[in-house]
């Protein structure tokens, strides 16, 4: 374990991975703040520092950072504040809390206020480089644009507009593709028709014909017909569920 200072830091053959990325870190300990810009810069991370809350606070809400690193206990701002006012802004910056308090209700209180993880102090910097990195992945993975979709042994393939089950193809009409499509975005959840005339049709009214009815057999019959476990049910009374 690392107490800020107190020991080298040793980065092995990462090479500069962090190359672009920029980190913002709110610690008034100025010896924890420099061992931990030291460290992620030595990644390739651009690091800001600020040694307290307020100055924390101005630099998180106006500039753009990939990922935040704020300890708990700051003069002037607290950081649970700090995290809180950009969640207030709905800023998505990953944020990961480094704190002395490590008790259960500590470790909560900083997930509630909108932390995404939790480190205590003392640390080990291969420990916070490896939850830098987890959340800085997740960040970029959630960014991507979404490709395929997936419910159970069911995949659809968005930009070959291909859809397959347990490896097989199943051949859908342009509206039958589109109607899958908003089922499996909403996976385990009861799909109401009006939701479907207004996503899948375009539909702002109820049209009053069975055009929901005709379609939802037509794609029970290609995805459900020639397999055990059947996937899209009827909820009496509410709509659809896929999954």
């Amino acid at each position: 374990m690392c107490a800020a200072g107190a020991c080298s830091i040793h980065l092995g053959n990462s090479g500069l991975a962090g190359q672009g990325v920029k980190i913002l870190v709110i610690e008034d300990d100025e010896a924890v703040a420099d061992y931990v810009r030291k460290g992620l810069g030595e990644l390739g991370y651009n690091v800001d520092t600020a040694l307290e809350g307020k100055e924390g606070l101005l630099l998180a809400t106006t500039e753009a950072y990939d990922l935040l690193v704020v300890d708990r206990m700051l003069p002037g701002i607290d950081g649970l504040t700090i995290v809180r006012t950009v969640r207030a802004a709905n800023a998505s910056v990953p944020v990961l809390f480094l704190s002395a308090l490590g008790e259960v209700d500590d470790r909560v209180q900083g997930l509630e206020a909108g932390g995404d993880d939790y480190l205590t102090k003392p640390f080990a910097f291969s420990e916070l480089k490896a939850r830098v990195e987890a959340l800085l992945r997740r960040a970029q993975a959630k960014d991507a644009p979404l490709t395929q979709l997936k419910v159970g042994d069911l995949e659809m393939d968005l930009l070959a507009r291909t859809v397959h089950r347990a490896g097989m193809p199943i051949g859908l009409k342009p509206r039958e593709f589109r109607l899958l499509e908003y089922l499996m975005r909403n996976a385990g959840q009861v799909v109401t028709r009006t939701m479907l005339l207004e996503h899948v049709w375009d539909y702002h009214f109820d049209p009053q014909t069975n055009v929901i009815d005709v379609h939802i057999s037509r794609l029970r019959s290609k995805i459900d017909k020639d397999f055990d476990q059947v996937l899209l049910t009827t909820v009496r009374g509410a709509g659809y569920r896929l999954g």
